[in-house]
């Protein structure tokens, strides 16, 4: 909703590499997928990575694979508002100079825990009936940390489609990350604007499947995931992570703008009241 009165989009309070700041095409708009989808699923779910389905913010604790488990005051001053896709290029450019290795990062991903209840959740989606469920990750995190941890967990296939910035190891032993893609949203950082990610998708999945979904969910924790979530209508369930950015957020436009913010609200310090709320609607 480009005239909310709200900056809708996460902007990091603090530094947690450097790069080129590439665009890539709004086309080039998958950055991992498994094979073919099919078109007969009932509803579409939406996670975000950092903070919902892992506890931690992953940006964060690859640090901890730095000497002393800490950056150097000159690197955390090159952060700048709005630009923290770059500022992580120089992070991982930084890391590889003191001998951090993909193994190295693999360790500390996979490491992360998970959220309360997340597990339950998967272990809910994966056991419905295989119409139910079309279940899509976007995240402003990074390919390799998102797929280390899902491989671990056991999780990876739950996933039809991952939406995140690339990044892959360069024969430097470099972990190279570039921005997801370029958007016209004023207030996101220049490298992803999640309610494009999901407006874009719903639009071509309700086209190729010739019918739209029967909900959308949308799981998440960020004020880069109440964007998204402003796009949802009134059959919809948002699933903000209670007192986190994305719940306050959602509960300050409910005040200042009634009706402006169109889904279900169902906040959850559990993952478990997912499940609860899910197991209801699967059955209306």
């Amino acid at each position: 909703m480009g005239d909310s009165i709200f900056n809708c989009c996460y902007v990091p309070p603090h530094p947690p590499g450097e790069g080129e700041p590439a665009r890539s095409r709004r086309s080039e708009i998958m950055a991992s997928q498994s094979a073919h989808v099919a078109n007969d699923k009932r509803f579409l779910i939406f996670f975000d990575f950092d903070e919902t389905i892992v506890d931690e913010t992953s940006d964060d604790m690859v640090v901890q694979a730095a000497p002393g488990q800490h950056l150097p005051g000159w690197l955390k001053d090159t952060y700048q508002p709005g630009r923290y896709n770059e500022y992580m290029q120089r992070v991982l450019a930084y890391l590889a100079e003191q001998g951090v290795t993909e193994s190295d990062i693999r360790s500390i991903m996979e490491k992360i825990p998970a959220t309360p209840g997340m597990v339950t959740l998967f272990q809910f989606l994966r056991t419905r009936p295989q119409w139910d469920f079309e279940v899509v990750l976007v995240s402003d995190a990074n390919t390799f940390f998102i797929e280390s941890w899902l491989r671990r967990a056991g999780a990876r296939q739950l996933f039809h489609r991952i939406f995140t910035n690339p990044a892959t190891f360069n024969k430097d032993g470099r972990l190279v990350m570039r921005p997801f893609h370029s958007h016209d949203c004023p207030r996101c950082p220049d490298n992803m604007c999640k309610q494009v990610v999901v407006r874009d998708y719903v639009a071509r999945r309700t086209q190729e499947r010739g019918r739209p979904y029967q909900r959308v969910f949308y799981v998440g924790d960020g004020a880069n995931d109440f964007c998204p979530a402003l796009s949802l209508g009134p059959r919809d369930v948002a699933f903000p992570r209670r007192d986190f950015p994305m719940h306050r957020l959602i509960t300050e436009t409910h005040e200042a703008m009634p009706g402006e913010f169109k889904a279900v609200t169902v906040p959850w310090v559990s993952a478990d009241e997912v499940v609860q709320k899910l197991r209801k609607l699967v059955v209306e």
